[in-house]
């Protein structure tokens, strides 16, 4: 949800908007989250300490992960399902493409089925695969394995009744010891399970480290130090920020999220998720208020207009080359950065990152899930289903999916050595992540903790603020009232609390 689309590469969250195969949270090197959840979240259950050679999974053999094109056995009796032969349906979406999903289905799916016998999995390619998805669960249809765009909306449809429980299967397969303690819990619904967290996801603030090295500019470490930088960096003629919408409007909530955790702080925002403080509070208010003169100052591609029009291609383009400066976005950015830093982009520019400034200067990193995926409760394959999500989310399957197509790692224990050949930039990323969540210094993306609507609020409204047809405060206030109705109906997924 969170990328462009007009790109080769396609993240696990863009592709599998529609079947909720993403990436999530990792452990580097061993390093467990200690994140606990909301109140009423049983997370003292979910354990830590088993090591990925612990977990039970039917994975290929260490030669076979190594390549997604190499053999693997045949007809092999598979290990944990001794049920009936099955097939399992799993839609990939191809809306910007589908080169992403074939790489996905070559290094995960093709071996699966050509590892073992009674389990076979079928995958569909669709445009719109999310809406397929909806109105096929709706009718009582769909695909086996169910995918979303986050956690909210696989809540909304627990909630519908259209998602299998997976307790039982959690039990079955140990994976509370695989999973970080947080990211299970995000599934609950009435005290079951229904879904399993994808694609971790952080942002951070990258900068052209050439860029700065020339200019004599050192990273920011807070807020004060970042406003100051922009201001420098536009004074000598350089676009400081190289954002746009153009190809994905929903890039709008990257920037809203930033500000609400890194300005007001993350303990604000979590009072405001658990009704404890409204939006409209005056630190709320103050962050916007920052965000609307970036945007104001020109500091986003150089106005408001070519904000709008400026697609992903351009936008990296400008940042690899030098004509801006900085890029504040997630971690799925990384694997594109290198087509356009360096040879491939006939530059000698180099990028680097820092953590998004803060206020306080504190390194505050936000947690998000990009997707998540569930079983279809009309399912006559539950089990079948579940064996397969045990395979797919077993670390060995994970981490070759993460190195050979780009993808970003799902919230499971992975060794950086079974990581070899990603970028070394972006596993600092995730130990700094892991490192701020056992501190307790994280923060709460948009996609992942607000409900739908509420999110989408602040999406779209947000334009109405730099048009100069609503205020701060107002836009603040509209959000209040949505978020209000729906943590009514119970659609605020669950809180991981400080």
């Amino acid at each position: 949800m969170q990328k462009g689309l007009n790109h080769t590469r396609i993240t696990r969250r863009q592709l599998l908007r529609g079947m909720g195969v993403g990436v999530g949270l990792l452990a580097i090197g061993g390093l467990a989250q200690a994140c606990g959840s909301e109140g009423s979240t049983p997370t003292s259950s979910v354990k830590t300490s088993s090591s990925p050679s612990q977990v039970v999974t039917p994975s290929a053999s260490p030669a076979t992960a190594a390549s997604p094109t190499g053999a693997v056995p045949v007809g092999t009796q598979p290990v944990g399902y001794s049920g009936p032969n099955a097939t399992l349906s799993m839609w990939f979406d191809t809306t910007g493409g589908a080169q992403g999903a074939k790489c996905v289905v070559d290094a995960a799916i093709t071996p699966f089925n050509s590892m073992q016998s009674k389990v076979k999995v079928d995958p569909t390619f669709r445009a719109n695969a999310w809406d397929a998805t909806r109105t096929a669960l709706a009718g009582g249809g769909g695909p086996d394995l169910v995918g979303t765009p986050g956690p909210s909306f696989a809540v909304a449809l627990a909630t519908a009744n259209q998602l299998a429980p997976l307790d039982e299967y959690i039990a079955r397969y140990g994976w509370k010891e695989r999973y970080l303690s947080w990211a299970l819990p995000l599934g609950l619904v009435n005290g079951k399970i229904y879904s399993l967290p994808n694609e971790m996801e952080t942002l951070v603030l990258y900068y052209n480290k050439t860029l700065f090295q020339q200019h004599g500019w050192k990273p920011p470490r807070t807020m004060d130090d970042l406003m100051k930088l922009a201001a420098q960096i536009d004074a000598a003629g350089i676009i400081p920020f190289a954002h746009g919408n153009a190809d994905w409007r929903p890039a709008n909530e990257w920037f809203v999220g930033e500000f609400l955790n890194h300005v007001a702080g993350p303990d604000a925002v979590y009072q405001a998720l658990m009704g404890q403080k409204r939006w409209d509070s005056p630190e709320f208010i103050h962050a916007i208020d920052l965000l609307v003169q970036m945007q104001k100052n020109g500091w986003f591609m150089g106005s408001l207009a070519r904000y709008y029009t400026t697609n992903t291609n351009t936008r990296l383009a400008a940042f690899g080359d030098g004509k801006a400066a900085m890029d504040i976005e997630g971690t799925w950015v990384i694997a594109n950065l290198k087509n356009y830093f360096g040879k491939a982009a006939h530059n000698n520019n180099e990028w680097d990152w820092v953590p998004m400034p803060s206020s306080s200067g504190k390194e505050i990193f936000d947690l998000a899930i990009g997707s998540t995926m569930s079983i279809n409760a009309n399912s006559k394959n539950l089990d079948a289903a579940a064996y397969f999500l045990d395979y797919f989310f077993s670390p060995e399957v994970d981490a070759r999916v993460v190195v050979h197509c780009g993808v970003e790692p799902a919230p499971i224990k992975i060794s950086a050595s079974q990581l070899k050949g990603m970028d070394p930039r972006q596993i600092q990323i995730f130990e700094h992540l892991v490192q701020a969540s056992n501190e307790g210094s994280y923060g709460y993306t948009t996609w992942t903790f607000w409900p739908p609507a509420a999110e989408n609020w602040l999406i779209e409204k947000i334009e109405d603020v730099w048009a100069g047809k609503m205020t701060v405060k107002e836009y603040l206030e509209g959000h209040q009232k949505v978020f209000d109705q729906e943590r009514k109906e119970g659609k605020v997924p669950p809180i991981p609390k400080r």
